[in-house]
């Protein structure tokens, strides 16, 4: 095998029959044929608790945890799924990461992250999300019941899509300059590592410089319509894979 595999930003729902189709095609070919999965956030649209027990839950999780009996599966909570957690964890079979995670894959060193805390220039965007990962906050968004859950989330996302189509990709959107030489700081070393992350709906590949030292960015193609992508992971580097239904 000694393949490993990223994805990020699915946006999974019951509204989006084709991509959980191609999701569950994927896991069918890469069963037993790859080292591990790492999903980097935004897997789900929306998650509004463990508890969430409907058929489309019920449905991922079977295919996860038959997936993860001989394939391990890690996650990094995105800006939509930062809820999941270790009850989904349990019962799927994945395993929980933080972010930034640093990894060594076939000899070479990567840091993985979902990629919303680039985007520095978002300042009101940076406020929720202090917020929104507060454990307070959290117990108390999941004491509600879940159909006012269910209610707030639509609202939340409603609000999402609005500044979408009004803005489009605009840069504050983006993940900045800064906060990328930041991050690279943190983790400098005799060979910087490759960074690789989704959130910004934006799939290329950049070359950058620390210090006069060149490093790779990979952003993971989000997934749409029939469409996707991912990264592959071998002793060779990255690979750039896109998916069709």
């Amino acid at each position: 095998m000694n393949t490993t595999t990223f994805i990020s930003d699915l946006h999974l729902s019951e509204q989006t029959p084709p991509l959980n189709k191609l999701f569950q095609r994927c896991l069918q070919q890469w069963q037993g044929n790859i080292d591990a999965l790492y999903i980097l956030g935004d897997f789900f649209d929306v998650w509004i608790g463990d508890d969430d027990d409907s058929d489309f839950i019920r449905t991922i999780k079977k295919e996860l945890k038959e997936f993860t009996a001989s394939t391990p599966v890690y996650f990094i909570h995105g800006n939509r799924d930062f809820l999941l957690g270790e009850k989904f964890s349990a019962e799927s079979g994945i395993q929980l990461l933080n972010a930034p995670q640093q990894i060594n894959l076939y000899g070479h060193d990567y840091i993985i992250m979902h990629g919303d805390e680039l985007c520095t220039d978002d300042v009101a965007y940076q406020q929720f999300r202090m917020q929104s990962r507060n454990p307070l906050w959290q117990m108390a968004v999941l004491s509600k019941p879940i159909a006012e859950r269910r209610l707030l989330a639509g609202q939340i996302r409603q609000m999402s899509e609005t500044r979408k189509n009004n803005e489009g990709k605009s840069e504050i959107s983006d993940v900045t300059e800064d906060a990328i030489q930041q991050l690279m700081e943190n983790h400098a070393q005799d060979t910087l590592p490759t960074l690789i992350h989704g959130h910004t709906h934006r799939p290329a590949v950049h070359e950058s410089k620390l210090n006069n030292q060149l490093f790779k960015r990979y952003v993971i193609q989000d997934w749409a319509e029939n469409y996707g992508g991912y990264l592959a992971v071998d002793a060779n580097g990255v690979h750039v894979h896109e998916l069709k239904l």
